[in-house]
């Protein structure tokens, strides 16, 4: 692993966080340097080196002052080269996204791909997925959907199966705002295969295959999904959803239900509380419940 990746993928806040569905690519990052070496205790003791230092340091600025880190990571960039330049777009499209600037983020995440050595792949597929979410924030699902389709190559060069599982599933959304709904499953296949244990894969092909009418198939996906994810209350809230359009109404309400038990001030159990009223009691008669948009 190159001290770049591991560098470029210190624990900081989720960059993709605040303007669409969380994708923490963070679970991907290795051990730090000091851990792949097994250091002595001089050495561990050490203090870090420049670029180390200063990326820790922009990195922490992003809680309290994301502003702060933006124009910090601008100036960074434009007085550096190589490797502290790419650092560098990585904070910046950090920041940038904490901030909401979506076209910012965009460029930085993709000059920092676009700058990073071809024979680090892992690297490369990081930053071409970071790119393609913050299209997604944009609301271009055309750009998003090439970057992602480099993140996802970039991946498979670099035998990173979640990351190039993260980049399937946010092409799949691209997909399906674009209309092309029908391409976007075999993403979401890909995705489910390469991290079974990753609950959003299996949601998001859940309420495609219902989106689809392939209620079937969308009622296997979802009870994947809560096997993965007992206490997800988006799961429960789609489960209610295939339920009831299967005609199977007590198991909605079951699963509505639980959404409030799991989360009751979510946005999840409004959701959830507007559907039981529309459903009504056991042998009532109510509107038929229209599925979430996702």
């Amino acid at each position: 692993m190159s001290i770049l990746l591991a560098l470029a993928l210190q624990v900081g806040p989720n960059p993709m966080g605040g303007g669409m569905p969380s994708d923490d690519i963070v679970r991907d990052r290795p051990p730090r340097p000091d851990a792949m070496q097994q250091p002595d205790e001089a050495e561990a003791e050490a203090p870090l080196n420049a670029t180390s230092a200063w990326l820790a340091g922009c990195l922490a600025q992003l809680d309290e002052d994301p502003a702060r880190a933006h124009a910090m990571a601008q100036i960074r960039r434009s007085e550096t080269t190589g490797t502290d330049r790419v650092l560098a777009n990585h904070c910046l499209g950090t920041a940038a996204s904490a901030l909401g600037l979506w076209d910012d983020a965009r460029e930085a995440f993709t000059a920092a791909r676009a700058e990073t050595p071809e024979a680090e792949p892992r690297t490369r597929a990081r930053f071409a997925a970071l790119a393609g979410a913050a299209a997604l924030g944009a609301g271009d699902a055309a750009g998003a959907e090439g970057l992602l389709t480099l993140a996802e190559a970039d991946a498979r060069d670099g035998k990173a199966a979640l990351l190039e599982a993260i980049a399937a599933t946010d092409r799949a959304r691209a997909l399906v705002a674009l209309g092309r709904a029908e391409e976007a499953l075999p993403a979401l296949e890909n995705a489910t295969t390469l991290a079974p244990a990753r609950p959003e894969g299996w949601l998001l092909k859940a309420t495609l295959l219902r989106r689809l009418e392939r209620l079937a198939e969308a009622q296997a996906a979802i009870e994947t999904a809560a096997t993965v994810a007992a206490a997800d209350p988006e799961v429960a809230l789609e489960a209610g959803v295939i339920a009831v359009l299967a005609g199977r109404d007590d198991a909605a309400r079951k699963s509505w239900q639980s959404v409030l038990d799991l989360a009751p001030e979510s946005p999840a159990a409004d959701t959830a509380r507007g559907y039981l009223a529309q459903l009504g009691d056991a042998g009532e008669t109510a509107p038929a419940v229209e599925g979430p948009a996702s």
